[in-house]
Order: structure tokens, then C-alpha cells, then sequence
């Protein structure tokens, strides 16, 4: 099942992805392109050489991309790639996390808790230590 390439066709797809105008397009060929002969171009199945490489210039890219491109290609490449979860990994969310969350929450809960303990204690530590300089100093009169 191999489908011949319609280079017109692909030269239009980059122009598009691309955002660009035949009108811009043409302009950035020369002054012997138009719109009009833009849109004839784009049209042909085979497009000569020279004029592949003038085109992918301006659009940025190679030659061969606009001569090889092949959405059916593309669309297997990107469903291959992303059918499985484990081959996409570097690719997507991991929307399965190792942990969760509300364990987590918890977890901060209760280490605020233990600070909370802590410093409630130094406080009485404190007003302790007060106290037993006040008695000294009654005592001490």
C-alpha cells in the first residue's frame, strides 16, 4: 500500500501549520510568484526540485520533509507513540502519583501538631523558669 506523495499538497500543509498567506508566501519567493501561482503550485503532485528547496527555505524547512511528509505516516507515528502508557511516559503527566495526597496532608497536619507540642512546651519551660526567679527574689527580700 504504498500512496504516492502529493508534494503540492504538502508544501500547502507546512504554509498552513505555518500561518502563513499564499499572498506572503508569494512575496517572499520573488516577484515572479503570486498568489494565484501559489495556489497552481500547491496543486501538483510532483513539484520540480529547484523549486522545493526555494519553497522549504522560506517556509524553514528541509526538502525532504515537504518531498517524504505523509499524514497517513504521521498519524501512525503519533498513535503508536501514545498507545501505550509506558512509551508515552516521557511524554505526558504521570496522573498516576506514588502517593497520596490526602496522606500527605495528614502527614503535615501532624508535624504541625508535634511543633504546636513543642512549642507550647518551651513556653511552659519559660513561665516556669519565671516563676522560680519571683519566688527567689520574694524569698530572697
Amino acid at each position: 500500500m504504498n500512496k504516492s506523495i502529493h508534494e503540492g499538497r504538502n508544501i500547502k500543509r507546512f504554509r498552513e501549520m505555518l500561518n502563513i498567506t499564499q499572498e506572503a508566501m508569494a512575496s517572499d519567493l520573488g516577484d515572479d510568484w503570486t498568489q494565484k501561482k501559489i495556489s497552481l503550485l500547491e496543486g501538483k503532485e510532483k513539484v520540480e526540485p529547484e523549486v522545493i528547496d526555494q519553497v522549504a527555505k522560506v517556509l524553514g524547512v528541509s526538502a525532504e520533509a515537504i518531498k517524504n511528509f505523509s499524514e497517513e505516516a504521521a498519524v501512525n507515528i503519533i498513535s503508536n507513540t501514545f498507545t501505550n502508557n509506558q512509551q508515552a511516559a516521557g511524554y505526558m503527566v504521570n496522573h498516576n502519583p506514588t502517593f497520596n495526597p490526602l496522606d500527605k496532608y495528614v502527614e503535615a497536619i501532624e508535624e504541625n501538631k508535634k511543633l504546636y507540642e513543642r512549642l507550647l512546651q518551651t513556653e511552659r519551660d519559660r513561665v516556669e523558669m519565671l516563676e522560680k526567679l519571683l519566688n527567689e527574689k520574694k524569698g530572697g527580700k
